[in-house]
């Protein structure tokens, strides 16, 4: 696999939205809350820890992870 190119700018508060907001509408989290210092509140299953992510950042690598653990697991298609 060839890795991406490195990014040029850090993440933005919006771009890490947008990620939160399709990870939960696909159910690959129950939840993701901003909170008012930039923090995110995310929870993998209803019953399941609320973790505290640092920021946009953080975000976007469970998103990383999140895709690279769904990619995985599916069965080649080819």
């Amino acid at each position: 696999m060839i890795p991406p190119p490195p990014r040029s700018s850090e993440p933005t508060v919006a771009e890490a939205g947008a990620w939160a907001d399709v990870l939960v509408r696909r159910r690959l989290l129950h939840a993701a809350v901003l909170t008012p210092t930039s923090q995110w509140l995310v929870q993998e299953y209803p019953d399941g820890p609320v973790r505290v992510l640092a920021g946009p950042a953080d975000l976007l690598a469970l998103t990383a992870t999140i895709q690279h653990r769904t990619r995985s697991t599916r069965p080649e298609s080819r």
